[in-house]
């Protein structure tokens, strides 16, 4: 996450993420699945602006029509959830710009929870260590204590389990994200656990080597079928950005969004200018040319 201090505000920009690899080990008894994953934050960021608010309460505005700004926004849950750890009782006033899409696979609302926790931390100067808020994190959502580890991280439990890894180059991506989005309980109902599940071994090394073909033979995601079975698009996709040629692609966490793993700007370029070619009419896009953060 990058932050920046005004005179009356906190501004941070929230990253969204991509899975490069995700293997699903067991099914838990608390009703969640055991996974691996390798994560990377890319520059596709949402902008929240936290100001001070003396009535004591947290207010959320949003420009994004169909996302609520009531209590069950990551958001509002993320500042109630600080409040509550540290006994603070100030009010703020929070101002959420979205680009991230929504139910995309890109982690958009626990970015933007990671993201509250730390910009809170900061505007009402409790001196709180990013390992204590990627903690509290975790206790929102699967996703949000890896937004404390970029640019990459290996990721295991349900996800919460976080071991930061080095960059050896900076990647390039187009995300190509359908309309329909897709629930991660839906998709998760649709995996069958495997008897041998994958390592993910060898593209961690490449990831630290900087070797983008070794990154690409090693792409893998367990949850891509059942995604495809329960949103068409998302295969038709695949397909269009594989038929472009890119280094690798794959879908990214439990989906909508694919991704392609390209050699560099030009080549994204060229995928990202060819990838509505072929497609259905039917099949609405945005897509986004993106790099891995520093």
């Amino acid at each position: 996450m990058l932050s920046e201090c005004y005179a009356d505000a906190v501004v941070v920009w929230a990253p969204a993420k991509v899975n490069l690899f995700l293997e699903v080990l067991a099914k838990r008894a608390d009703g969640y699945h055991e996974i691996a994953t390798l994560m990377v934050a890319v520059s596709l960021f949402d902008t929240l602006e936290f100001k001070e608010d003396s009535s004591g309460d947290i207010q959320l505005w949003c420009d994004h029509p169909d996302l609520s700004t009531g209590p069950d926004n990551l958001v509002r849950r993320a500042a109630e959830l600080l409040r509550q750890r540290t006994g603070c009782r100030r009010g703020a006033a929070i101002r959420l710009v979205k680009r991230i899409p929504l139910a995309a696979g890109l982690a958009g609302g626990s970015s933007d929870a990671a993201a509250t926790l730390a910009g809170l931390n900061r505007l009402w100067r409790l001196g709180r260590s990013a390992l204590e808020l990627a903690g509290w994190g975790a206790e929102l959502g699967s996703d949000v204590a890896f937004f404390f580890a970029t640019p990459a991280a290996w990721c295991t439990g349900r996800g919460e389990q976080v071991a930061a890894l080095p960059l050896g180059r900076p990647l390039t991506f187009v995300l190509a994200c359908p309309a329909a989005g897709l629930a991660t309980a839906d998709v998760y109902r649709g995996v069958t656990v495997p008897e041998q599940p994958l390592s993910g071994a060898a593209i961690r090394r490449a990831l630290t080597d900087g070797n983008v073909e070794e990154i690409a033979r090693g792409l893998h995601n367990r949850l891509q079928p059942a995604a495809e079975r329960l949103c068409p698009a998302v295969a038709q996709v695949r397909a269009r950005l594989e038929a472009l040629g890119p280094a690798g692609q794959l879908m990214s966490g439990s989906g909508s969004c694919v991704f392609a793993l390209c050699p560099g700007h030009a080549e994204a370029l060229r995928i990202a200018r060819g990838l509505r070619d072929g497609l259905d009419e039917g099949v609405s896009l945005r897509v986004f040319l993106v790099r891995s953060c520093s």
